[in-house]
């Protein structure tokens, strides 16, 4: 039983240790001195040795079981086991053929296209069960064309963050705040759809621009392979396969029926596939046991992103470290203090003020989201944005517009400040693809900054305009750049 005796303490002291912790890791991790995984097991062991050895209580062992989020780790390993059963079919070397044939001689359509691909698979998935499927082609594609992979996979990972904005289930944070504002899937999309595609616009301008400059002079690998090698080779089970991961996509979506998480369909879904597996491969060997490795062993073995899991339990700990000592509520309150201390030195009207609340809230999500998880951050955020839209006059929903969009789009910034980040990252380094802290950052940053100024916009539009105004007018500008962007591709292969 928890006693009551061990509870963090929350004094200033005890959040300023938190932050420091916070920041030391941020900072290691920046540095690439030591691996991630060694940097928050040893920022974890910092925590637990003051909150026994000194009367600060950061967090204790009960306290750390209570931050673990189980519904994340157990849905990345249970998309993991699936996506490991699904490649045993040989789909991916076939898909990853269909792409090279489709685009022949045209590699960056070909990429370009795998992160619009992304980005609306993200919506209706989510992001981070969409980078488990798309990572793997995507390494293929690096691999088999010998592209570089930094102006490849990084835009692929942004794109399944922006994606993932647009809708309810798109990302965990969304689900959190349509659950506490009563918003729902259309809702999301209604609002969201617009301004997403228009960051996905830039994203392909600018992406396709670096990797086409990338590749200037460049000879491309043969994008020749034996057709052994691309057939399907378990059409029988890539067929039981695509059924389950309908079912898994299903479970996701209908999550506010079922009130399943989505931990839950995908354990299913990959409960039933090793299942599944085994089952016909009995049909066809009779293996010793000592030979029994084709299935849930290997899956385990080699499928699974051990390190990735290891670090995403390192960082769920420090996270509640922030939540119980109260870190997270003392930032959240500054930012309710902050607004109205805003209102009144600058004497806004109503509707600057709640246009200024919304920046805050974009913007302090934003960058709060980049350095770390940020579902404790909105679980905390919900009820002050809650009772911010009570007490501004206006249309109190554009602070919940806001949160979504920092908390989501705030990820892109570094490795960390997204799941979808940490587990292709994970995957790439499992391929021996290794992107540092710093050469994500030199992406992520400007990919971050850019995409809230296009929510600050979107939020400008909402207060001044209105909701259905604001959708028009982002038509229409939304219009303009997919026009812009279509040109720009006729003019690249033109050259």
């Amino acid at each position: 039983m928890h006693d009551t005796a061990l509870a963090s303490t929350t004094d200033a002291v005890s959040q300023l240790l938190v932050a420091g912790l916070l920041f030391a890791l941020f900072t290691v991790l920046a540095l690439e001195k030591a691996h991630r995984v060694l940097v928050a097991l040893g920022a974890v062991a910092a925590t637990w040795g003051i909150s026994y050895l000194t009367p600060y209580r950061l967090l204790t062992l009960e306290g750390a079981q209570r931050a673990l989020d189980v519904n994340v780790l157990l849905l990345l390993a249970a998309m993991m086991a699936l996506v490991g059963v699904l490649k045993s079919t040989g789909v991916f070397a076939w898909a990853v053929d269909g792409i090279v044939d489709r685009f022949d001689g045209q590699p960056v359509r070909a990429i370009a296209a795998l992160w619009w691909f992304t980005a609306i698979a993200s919506a209706f998935a989510d992001n981070v069960t969409t980078v488990i499927f798309v990572t793997p082609i995507v390494l293929a594609i690096i691999k088999r064309l010998e592209l570089p992979a930094l102006p490849v996979l990084l835009p692929m990972v942004m794109a399944a963050n922006i994606g993932g904005t647009a809708t309810l289930i798109g990302d965990p944070p969304n689900i959190m705040i349509g659950s506490g504002a009563g918003l729902s899937f259309l809702d999301f999309l209604k609002e969201l759809t617009i301004p997403t595609m228009v960051m996905m616009c830039a994203l392909h301008w600018w992406g396709a621009g670096r990797l086409r400059r990338a590749l200037a002079g460049r000879p491309l690998a043969a994008a020749t392979m034996n057709v052994d090698e691309v057939r399907i080779t378990d059409p029988g089970l890539l067929r039981w396969m695509v059924a389950i991961s309908v079912v898994v996509l299903l479970g996701f979506v209908t999550h506010g029926v079922t009130g399943m998480p989505a931990a839950v369909p995908a354990v299913l879904g990959a409960a039933v596939a090793l299942i599944v597996q085994d089952v016909r491969y009995l049909r066809t060997h009779h293996p010793s046991h000592e030979e029994r490795t084709h299935g849930i062993l290997h899956v385990l073995e080699t499928e699974i992103e051990w390190p990735t899991l290891t670090f995403f339990v390192f960082l769920f700990i420090l996270v509640g470290a922030a939540v119980d000592t109260g870190l997270i509520a003392t930032l959240a309150g500054a930012l309710e203090g902050a607004i109205l201390r805003g209102r009144d030195l600058f004497g806004l009207s109503d509707q600057g003020t709640m246009l200024f609340a919304a920046f805050l809230v974009l913007w302090v999500a934003g960058v709060l989201s980049a350095v770390m998880d940020n579902i404790p951050f909105v679980a905390v955020s919900i009820p002050i944005v809650g009772a911010l839209g009570v007490a501004l006059p206006g249309d109190g929903r554009v602070l919940w517009w806001a949160l979504s969009l920092g908390a989501c789009l705030g990820g892109n910034g570094t490795p960390i400040g997204a799941s979808a980040n940490v587990t292709t990252l994970g995957l790439a380094e499992r391929a021996g693809i290794r992107i540092t802290f710093r050469e994500f950052m030199g992406t992520g940053i400007p990919v971050m900054v850019f995409t809230l100024l296009v929510s600050s916009a979107f939020l400008t539009g909402y207060v001044a305009l209105g909701s259905s105004e604001v959708a028009w007018v982002g038509g229409g500008v939304l219009a303009v750049a997919l026009v812009g962007l279509w040109r720009y591709e006729v003019a690249a292969r033109a050259r």
